[in-house]
């Protein structure tokens, strides 16, 4: 395939390494110093884009690949806000469009476990559900686009859980999430229920980038000639 780069930072650079393994071309390499590769005549060199910039950046950028007729692979968090916007675009201009918080197969299978672990534990009332996520300190958003994600899945499993806060919390009502920085540290995710009489934890803990970035590479060799909206469960088969 032919890819264009859009963001080439530490992930952009890991992507680039590994779809070159893999015998594809990377035709664009799109950052901050190089917005005017982000326009139609250059980004329809490509099969396929793969995007990890900035929650500021991400929206303007999908739409872009779209108005190339470019399928887009995007992995930037922080701006979920506007996804509805670019599903809506995405189905009404005929076009592909795969969004992850996290590329990982480790992390996505992480996920299956979750969602069914929540809901296998949302009749144990004495049991109460927390999360604690660690991150680099470059990371810009907080909590995880991962943390979301999981989130997400137990409150949806859980019904006496009514939403989350970015921190400790005594209010059952809510998941509480705490987001630790340090370096280095590539991504750990722990899910933890506590009773009285015992714990029960999940963790998942990432040891580089490479997965994430070969999950998106393996994300972008499945969307190439598809049109609409998808995900890793659909990549996975999950």
């Amino acid at each position: 395939m032919k890819i264009a780069l859009i963001g080439y930072g530490k992930m952009g650079k890991a992507i680039e390494a590994i779809a070159q393994n893999r015998g594809h071309e990377i035709v664009l390499r799109i950052d901050i110093n190089s917005p005017q590769l982000l326009e139609k005549e250059h980004l329809q060199q490509a099969d396929v884009a793969i995007e990890f910039t900035t929650p500021e950046t991400a929206y303007h950028n999908i739409l872009k690949c779209f108005a190339a007729n470019v399928p887009v692979v995007c992995g930037t968090t922080g701006w979920l806000e506007k996804l509805p916007a670019v599903k809506a675009q995405c189905l009404e201009q005929h076009q592909a469009f795969l969004y992850a918080s996290n590329f990982s197969v480790g992390v996505n299978i992480f996920f299956e476990l979750n969602r069914r672990l929540a809901e296998l534990m949302a009749p144990q009332g004495a049991y109460n559900v927390s999360m604690v996520e660690i991150h680099h300190t470059q990371k810009k958003d907080a909590p995880s686009g991962t943390a979301i994600t999981l989130a997400e899945q137990i409150l949806e499993k859980q019904p006496a859980k009514t939403g989350w806060v970015n921190e400790t919390t005594q209010d059952p009502a809510l998941l509480g999430i705490v987001s630790e920085r340090t370096d280095p540290a590539p991504g750990t995710h722990i899910i933890q229920y506590d009773s009285p009489i015992d714990s029960i934890t999940i963790t998942h803990t990432a040891h580089s980038r490479e997965g994430f970035a070969a999950g998106a590479v393996t994300a972008a060799e499945w969307l190439k000639g598809k049109k609409g909206i998808f995900s890793m469960k659909d990549v996975l088969s999950l």
